[in-house]
């Protein structure tokens, strides 16, 4: 089975370990994976601020790069969904069916490994680690993933500390974050807030890059010590833990 990686820009500038630990699980797990050179920003931004033909101009790119793919996987369930839901809004005929194409063929990290690897296990590396887990709003609205993250923690023997408020926005969202930062400030404090016995959780994790450079730099202003940290990451732990 061939993969090809999109890392993403943020994975690209903020989260490069993420993005080597993604290819050495990937790797780890018997997928060939490739990386495309001439990929780019998803559109993402240009399509939420409303800037639509050059958010088009990148669907049109990102469509060429990833022609022939076998599976497109990202560490990022945010940028997925924009390949994975975005791109039919953008363009038209047979450019469409081939949005739906790649649609088909594109998955964030975890939901690639459970639905289209058939992989619940990769390892005990996690063995009695307190974790909480942010469900970043694309990955679970657009993409569906809820369990697929949680399974793998869990059967590498993390403990999942329950958060009342893991399924809620974190008020990142891009530009939502400029251009309404005193309600996405608001809302990031409000996740911080309901995080149960922070000291007695390990680490925080989620699959969207956006939503840990929110809620980390929010902890950190704060005084909170939480470290917060990729999913890619921690399933790599657990697969290099054991067999």
């Amino acid at each position: 089975m061939r993969a090809s990686l999109f890392v993403t820009c943020l994975g690209d500038q903020f989260f490069a370990d993420a993005a080597a630990d993604t290819v050495r699980l990937l790797r780890h797990l018997g997928v060939d994976v490739a990386f495309p050179e001439a990929q780019t920003c998803c559109g993402q931004p240009a399509f939420n601020s409303g800037h639509r033909n050059e958010a088009r101009r990148m669907a049109h790119h990102m469509l060429d790069v990833f022609d022939d793919a076998e599976y497109v996987v990202a560490p990022s369930g945010s940028c997925a969904a924009m390949l994975h839901s975005g791109y039919a809004s953008l363009l038209d005929g047979g450019d469409r069916e081939r949005a739906g194409g790649l649609a088909r063929r594109t998955f964030e990290l975890s939901q690639f490994i459970v639905d289209v690897l058939g992989v619940r296990a990769l390892g005990s590396g996690l063995e009695g680690r307190r974790i909480a887990y942010h469900h970043g709003c694309h990955a679970l609205r657009e993409l569906e993933v809820r369990e697929q993250p949680l399974a793998l923690l869990r059967a590498a023997g993390a403990e999942l500390v329950p958060w009342e408020a893991a399924e809620e926005c974190c008020g990142f969202g891009g530009l939502f974050a400029v251009k309404h930062a005193a309600v996405s400030v608001a809302m990031a404090d409000r996740k911080l807030d309901t995080l149960p016995g922070a000291s007695g959780v390990e680490c925080v994790t989620s699959a969207d890059g956006g939503c840990l450079l929110q809620l980390s730099s929010r902890a950190r202003h704060r005084g909170l010590e939480t470290p917060f940290r990729h999913l890619a990451h921690l399933l790599w732990e657990a697969a290099r833990g054991a067999t």
